[in-house]
């Protein structure tokens, strides 16, 4: 069917005259046509809707010399009347969206808060939600051991213990990957957080009810916290863009503060969404900013798992991403137990000195987050950013493990320890972001693809440490680390890439 190119003329008329009247035809009109569209769903917001059909459906095309807009539409000849009622609130909200666009001036006057950048909201909220992961998580690495001693748990019972956490953790990665990037992160993310909080509250009853108890709560509690990563990335793949992605995944994962679970619920439910199209306060400077630079936002109806697999840099992610974990999951499941065991500090003491190495952590996941969006700002490729970064995210913790049999003080221990998490930091900058890269639409599933290698690392790692501490030393400890990172250094440099290869 041919279309019409039907005049629709502005002129000087103030607004009110504008709204009050609609555009009748009889064989297709504008009006059933955005009506049609806008109330087809009773969560769809005016400004969306008007903001996509302007955009496509319409194809307006102002013309600022002729006072005239243009609409592309199949259509009989039509005359404008007077609008009933119900399309006043419609045409006014039209009338709102074509105004905001043309007048970027009224931003200014908006207060403070409402010019703050919504990307950099939700990268907060982000950032809130693995806080309460990593606190609800780490909290058992030192409560394991005054339960050791009341229990009398071996070293190969604690590793159980720890390692039953990521038995549950290990069940949600592809599913929560897949979740994510069909219904969208934000509910997906809201389950996880409420999930884990119940879990974690009846972590010390299940411990007195007896063993199989609590291996059971701590499962369930991995379940919960298994959804939070590839929701995050996913969520992460729609705001953020490529200019700021290193900064706001090392921002998501490191950076603590106390924060309250139904404080972070209310927020989340409150302000956030799982796509920029589904914000009706985002500001229409910051929507182009972010649509400009990003895929494509519809939902995802299948995955292509034959092409992501067959993708070799998908399976550098994945055995990089084991490589990686192994050590980091043993440094935080182990960690105050190597400060009580082998440098005799308290249970105060240990609890304390475990904090510092993840505020290094924090610091330089945050630092090689700006350090790699300034090299891709200034022109080197997201390849060799990705793979300096996850370099030094390998190479770092390997070298200061080693220098652990060395060291003849618990201050000089505790330094390697804390350089250690520091550079491991840098992987955020890497692999973490790397998802992101190369698979943009999918970067959820791939999250959870790779990171279900890396529960894997967690899982056999803690458990494996526990065993070989019965019957070794921590130097065999650290040396299994050591040569796994070696290896994810070599896989990563030779297979890796910073370029979309599924679209």
């Amino acid at each position: 069917m041919n279309a019409r190119a039907l005049p629709i003329s502005f002129y000087s008329a103030p607004k009110h005259q504008f709204s009050s009247r609609r555009i009748l035809c009889s064989d297709f009109t504008i009006k059933s046509k955005l009506e049609s569209r806008l109330f087809s769903s009773e969560k769809t917001n005016y400004h969306l809707i008007l903001s996509r059909i302007l955009r496509s459906d319409l194809n307006l095309i102002r013309r600022k010399k002729s006072g005239k807009v243009w609409a592309d539409v199949k259509s009989e000849r039509c005359d404008a009347v007077e609008s009933s009622p119900e399309s006043v609130k419609f045409e006014d909200a039209l009338s709102d969206v074509v105004s905001r666009d043309e007048d970027h001036s009224d931003v200014s006057k908006l207060p403070w808060w409402e010019q703050f950048p919504k990307r950099w909201i939700i990268v907060i909220l982000c950032f809130s939600a693995f806080l309460l992961c990593n606190m609800d998580r780490v909290n058992m690495s030192i409560a394991i051991l005054p339960m050791s001693s009341e229990f009398h748990w071996s070293p190969t019972t604690v590793g159980l213990i720890q390692s039953s956490f990521f038995w549950g953790y290990l069940l949600t990665q592809i599913a929560g990957g897949i979740w994510a990037d069909t219904v969208g992160g934000k509910f997906v993310l809201a389950f996880g957080v409420v999930w884990w909080s119940i879990a974690t509250a009846l972590t010390p009853i299940a411990a007195k009810l007896g063993l199989p108890f609590l291996l059971v709560v701590r499962a369930f509690m991995g379940i919960g916290e298994g959804v939070a990563m590839p929701a995050m990335n996913n969520i992460l793949s729609k705001w953020v863009p490529v200019a700021e992605r290193s900064r706001s995944v090392g921002t998501c994962l490191q950076w603590n503060v106390s924060w309250i679970c139904t404080i972070w619920f209310a927020l989340w439910v409150s302000k956030a969404h799982s796509s920029p199209l589904d914000d009706p306060e985002l500001l229409p400077e910051e929507k182009k900013l972010i649509l400009g630079n990003s895929v494509s936002k519809e939902p995802v109806k299948s995955i292509p798992w034959k092409l992501i697999l067959s993708k070799a840099p998908v399976w550098a992610l994945i055995v990089s991403h084991f490589c990686h974990n192994w050590g980091t999951f043993i440094l935080l499941t182990w960690m105050p137990t190597y400060y009580h065991q082998v440098l005799k500090f308290n249970l105060t003491e240990s609890g304390l000195f475990a904090v510092f190495p993840w505020l290094t952590m924090a610091f330089s996941a945050n630092l090689g987050g700006w350090i790699a969006d300034t090299l891709v700002s200034k022109g080197v490729s997201v390849t060799n950013v990705r793979k300096i970064m996850q370099t030094i995210g390998f190479l770092g913790p390997a070298f200061f493990l080693t220098q652990l049999s060395h060291v003849n003080s618990p201050a000089m221990a505790v330094l390697c320890m804390a350089c250690s998490q520091g550079t491991d930091a840098f992987s955020q900058s890497g692999l973490y972001s790397n998802h992101q890269d190369i698979a943009p639409r999918y970067s959820g599933v791939l999250l959870g693809l790779s990171n279900t290698a890396g529960v894997l690392a967690g899982v056999f790692g803690t458990a494996a440490t526990g065993y070989i501490l019965q019957h070794g030393s921590w130097d065999d400890v650290f040396k299994v680390s050591v040569g796994l990172y070696l290896v994810g250094t070599v896989v990563w440099n030779l297979f890796s890439t910073g370029e979309k290869i599924v679209d």
